[in-house]
């Protein structure tokens, strides 16, 4: 093998070991963070097409169309709850419940078991008297227009992506499916998006965010005793 056969391989190597550390984001995604020195990758044009990618993605059209972006944090947050999800520990439906930060793309999801009908959870009298109590704005969306609430949606579409692709690259049971959704979402955290020029992380946070610490999901550890 010459020096520079060599040297293409372990391109090759390194520039998917971090596209699997990271989630399994696009290369245009990883490359800002080369750009801003947060990942160092000897040659990402060696990344090779990606067979969970393909295997993760969905076929549904992106949504289009977006509205001036908040210029504060937490100006406004954009919510929802996606009822299909057919993986789980317990094997049950659970929900997804997603909010996102308008300014920052920042966000948080937990994960409930279904107790109202769809929607109901945003109309109970305890939600409410909450937003009348702080003072916050509601805005809602018909049924049936997803695109009305588009950065929620695109939010749940990605990380539902990301989670299908990292299952299909691990091979780990349904059983893991939580621990995937979790991983995934402080993943797409730490990740630039399109429309944001910073990761989401060090907008919210004030400060770059590390990545030494990412390892490939499901990569085998050993306890020292």
């Amino acid at each position: 093998m010459t020096t520079q056969h060599k040297r293409k391989v372990d391109d090759h190597e390194n520039a998917q070991i971090w596209h699997a550390r990271i989630g399994h984001i696009s290369k245009d995604r990883i490359r800002r963070l080369v750009d801003t020195k947060s990942l160092e990758i000897d040659n990402l044009d060696h990344l090779p097409t990606c067979e969970s990618c393909l295997k993760g993605k969905m076929t549904k059209k992106p949504f289009v169309g977006q509205s001036a972006i908040a210029k504060g944090l937490l100006d406004l947050v954009h919510t929802d709850v996606l009822w299909t999800l057919k993986y789980s520990s317990q094997r049950r439906i659970l929900l997804l419940h997603n909010l996102t930060d308008d300014h920052s793309r920042y966000g948080y999801v937990y994960l409930m078991s279904p107790r109202s009908d769809r929607g109901g959870e945003y109309l109970s009298g305890e939600f409410i008297d909450y937003v009348k109590e702080n003072g916050i704005l509601s805005q809602w969306t018909p049924p049936g227009r997803p695109q009305l609430n588009g950065v929620a949606e695109r939010r749940n579409r990605t990380l539902l992506d990301m989670v299908r692709s990292m299952m299909s690259f691990t091979e780990l049971p349904p059983s893991f499916w939580v621990m995937h959704l979790r991983r995934q979402f402080k993943l797409l955290n730490i990740s630039p998006s399109k429309s944001i020029p910073k990761t989401l992380y060090e907008i919210w946070h004030g400060k770059p965010a590390s990545y030494k610490y990412l390892r490939v999901w499901g990569s085998p550890a050993y306890v020292k005793g």
